[in-house]
């Protein structure tokens, strides 16, 4: 019986190839479609998951009001592990993590590489395996060095690197203790190397005891019969009982939400990542239903060429069982075929489909789960599919097939017609999401910045640049590589300080307001081309008392009610500063947020960055290789590091825009296979009233007479899916902009666009079909009666 069944299955793929190659495509791009997005959502929620202690691993969280709201942040004071590890029981391990950032020197190699300064624990409570080496040992003394394989690689080659020194900084000779296993694509850990945390003590020099410099990240491992809400009962007041500060109360955030549920709103989780995750989820099940629907409408049309062998069959004495079972087994087979078809596609596109997520996702063909879960996949496929077909071409009734009487009129509600304006639905939703995605991309793009970014370049302050620091700012202007030059605390693009302590004459009592914080040395507002509203900029050179002189942007003014800003005095702790100038408003972090208010301190404080001005003169080539050799006289050992501000700042849009890119990919798809279902259902159409054109072509019907008759009934079904669809994407796409406080307001001609696009593809889809049947010979569909 089952090979009866399958050849009669094959015989009727091959004698329909079209019908099957049609089928076959459409199940199987919708198919890679979803897996695509299904390896997407499986990498995403497995972040972090594959570490054994997973269920007891948290990070430290602050929480207070500020402004009147409830802000949470993953900062915490140093000192804060010891305090952990010596006042509450409750707690088996703790470490600290903060970048590091060192030159590697070993012969005549030279690297610069990330890495992170951490705590002996940290190796114990995370599960990152060492190919080499004690995790208990390895980070123990200052001098010890953890390399990953891909360090060790770069650094010795095929040496065996454990026990070998190597060189950081020109400074100090480490020796490698352990070599770690690359961190795999599902953490949020990135780095190189682990160094002792007792090393950056003693580069630091920062004093530990600060429980208001929030400036590390702290991680716990709970023991393994305390309870999240026990444990954060306990430390809750940690800060409070160890400092003057008594407005932060502290709370672990578990590893298992790390990565999705990492938005806080008023002191509570409301979501993150994990919105992203339902989004495209949601889409991956529509996408695949759109291409079941294809499979269905597709089957249904070709009713007509069925009926009588199932006629044959029932009056033979076939039951209705074993028909649904022969129309199942050819859709499973057809969803096998696409299938391995889908596999392919899935193989050629990933490494695109890589480059633009920023993954690095893999077929594991080696693992036996990953096939248990494809063929269930395929046959669930197949059985959703081929469902209805089965369960519509088994329920002809022999008499009437025979009579040829077996077709119903056409009803203006009929399953396929539901079919077909459920798939627009959805494709207009998403092609409506992506217009609105790209128009608020472009939105915060085109938002001023407050400063000019073209030909704006800095270099970090590594090795002897700080030391040479003047000689390097005269060289980079007479050479003619740079026009200005400013030395900073931080890059242009980023906030790196805040605080609360700032106080001021007509500061309300007990109000706290966090400020940015940005320190240079001067020639600040020429350098970056900001706009000064009200005094100057910041001179220690013209203006010796300018040590302590500070400079405040518009959102500070206001903050701080000052009518008339210039004299002021502003109070960091016991520091009294003076206000010299006011600057125009700039974005420093978030193109989507208001700006924050914000100090530019004065020269007697902390520097991490130079900013120079390219000369507008020469090309951006000459005045780089002109730099190089400034940099390299005075720091030889380390190479010339360089970042464009302009380029710094786009990446701040770089989620958005992966956003808008994965959903105009998954719009055109979910057009071009719910257009296939628009086909299909033409097919349907034409076969059912191929007579009724015949006769109004005898009567005189034109071309054109009849095809637009026919397109008109698509034309209608997608009216109906763009009403539908309109308010469920507005309402999608308003929810989504609420999390943008600078948005794009939501334009009637967003819809307007949409209607039109989805109208054209969907004239240029029937129009085939409707065509051909026009063009038809009225002789050959009448012949017959």
């Amino acid at each position: 019986m089952f090979k009866n069944y399958l050849k009669i299955t094959w015989r009727n793929l091959l004698k329909n190839k079209g019908f099957t190659a049609i089928n076959i495509a459409g199940l199987a791009v919708g198919m890679a479609s979803a897996a695509l997005i299904l390896f997407w959502v499986q990498n995403e929620v497995s972040y972090d998951q594959f570490h054994t202690n997973k269920d007891r691993l948290y990070q430290m969280y602050n929480r207070s009001v500020f402004d009147g709201k409830m802000w949470c942040w993953g900062t915490t004071p140093k000192i804060m592990r010891s305090s952990l590890k010596q006042d509450y029981p409750q707690i088996e391990q703790v470490a600290r993590t903060t970048r590091a950032n060192f030159l590697f020197t070993l012969g005549e190699k030279h690297l610069v590489l990330a890495g992170n300064h951490t705590d002996p624990d940290f190796l114990t409570m995370f599960s990152f395996p060492l190919v080499k080496g004690n995790p208990k040992t390895a980070l123990n003394e200052m001098k010890n060095i953890v390399l990953t394989e891909k360090t060790a690689k770069k650094l010795f080659g095929d040496e065996d690197p454990m026990g070998k020194t190597i060189k950081i900084d020109s400074v100090d000779y480490f020796t490698v203790t352990a070599v770690m296993k690359d961190l795999p694509n599902n953490t949020q850990f990135d780095f190189e190397y682990l160094m002792p945390w007792t090393y950056m003590e003693k580069v630091d020099k920062q004093v530990e005891k600060n429980w208001g410099n929030n400036s590390v990240q702290t991680w716990a491992l709970l023991k393994p019969d305390i309870t999240e809400a026990a444990a954060n009962t306990q430390v809750k007041n940690i800060t409070r009982s160890h400092s003057e500060i008594k407005d932060i109360d502290v709370f672990m955030h578990p590893a298992t939400k790390w990565r999705l549920y990492s938005k806080f709103e008023n002191g509570k989780i409301v979501g993150g990542r994990i919105e992203t995750i339902r989004l495209f989820s949601i889409i991956a099940v529509f996408i695949l239903l759109i291409a079941c629907i294809n499979f269905m409408n597709l089957s249904t049309a070709r009713s007509e060429k069925r009926a009588k062998e199932v006629g044959i069959r029932k009056v033979v004495g076939a039951s209705k069982g074993s028909l649904i079972t022969q129309f199942l087994g050819e859709s499973i087979m057809i969803a096998f075929l696409a299938g391995i078809l889908a596999l392919l596609i899935v193989q050629v596109s990933l490494s695109g489909f890589n480059n633009l997520t920023d993954k690095q996702l893999f077929i594991p063909y080696s693992n036996p789960v990953f096939w248990i879960i494809s063929v269930s996949f395929i046959l669930f496929t197949g059985v959703l599919s081929g469902s209805y077909p089965a369960l519509y071409l088994s329920s002809f009734i022999p008499v009437k097939v025979l009579k040829g009487t077996f077709r119903a009129a056409n009803a203006a509600l009929s399953p396929r017609k539901v079919l077909v304006v459920t798939q627009f639905t959805f494709a207009i939703v998403l092609i409506i999401s992506t217009i609105v995605v790209r128009e608020q991309l472009e939105y915060a793009q085109n938002r001023d910045t407050g400063y000019k970014k073209n030909n704006l370049v800095y270099s970090f302050m590594s090795g002897n640049v700080e030391k040479n620091y003047k000689l390097i700012r005269n060289e980079l202007l007479t050479s003619g590589a740079a026009t200005s030059v400013s030395k900073t605390s931080a890059p242009m693009t980023e906030g790196w300080s805040d605080t609360w302590d700032f106080s001021w004459t007509g500061k309300q009592e007990g109000a706290k307001i966090d400020f940015n914080v940005y320190n240079t040395d001067g020639s600040f507002t020429q350098t970056m081309g900001l706009k000064i509203v009200e005094g100057r900029d910041i001179d220690a050179v013209k203006y010796p008392s300018d040590s302590l002189a500070i400079m405040l942007n518009q959102a500070s003014v206001k903050i701080m009610g000052f009518k008339d800003p210039i004299g002021q005095i502003v109070k960091n702790g016991d520091t009294k500063m003076t206000v010299v100038g006011v600057v125009k408003d700039f974005i420093l972090q978030s193109p989507y947020e208001p700006v924050k208010p914000m100090v530019i301190q004065g020269p007697k404080a902390w520097f991490n960055v130079i900013h120079y001005k390219l000369n507008e003169k020469n090309t951006t080539a000459q005045n780089l290789k002109l730099a190089e050799g400034v940099f390299k006289n005075f720091n030889s050992e380390y190479p010339f590091d360089y970042h464009f501000v302009d380029d710094e700042y786009a990446k701040k849009f770089k989620d958005e825009q992966r956003t808008g890119t994965l959903a105009t990919l998954f719009a055109g798809l979910t057009i071009f296979i719910s257009c296939l279902g628009l086909f299909g259902l033409a097919t349907y159409m034409a076969q059912n009233r191929i007579k009724e054109i015949g006769v109004r072509k005898v009567l005189g019907a034109s071309v054109i007479g009849v095809s637009s008759m026919l397109s008109k009934d698509f034309l209608k079904l997608v009216a109906i899916a763009f009403l539908i669809a309109t308010p469920l994407a507005w309402y999608g796409m308003h929810t989504w902009l609420q999390g943008y406080t600078y948005r794009v307001p939501i334009s009637i001609w967003v819809f307007i666009t949409a209607a039109v696009v989805t109208i054209m593809i969907s004239i240029i889809t029937v129009s085939f079909q409707a065509i051909k049947a026009a063009l038809a010979n009225p002789v050959k569909s009448l012949r017959s009666e």
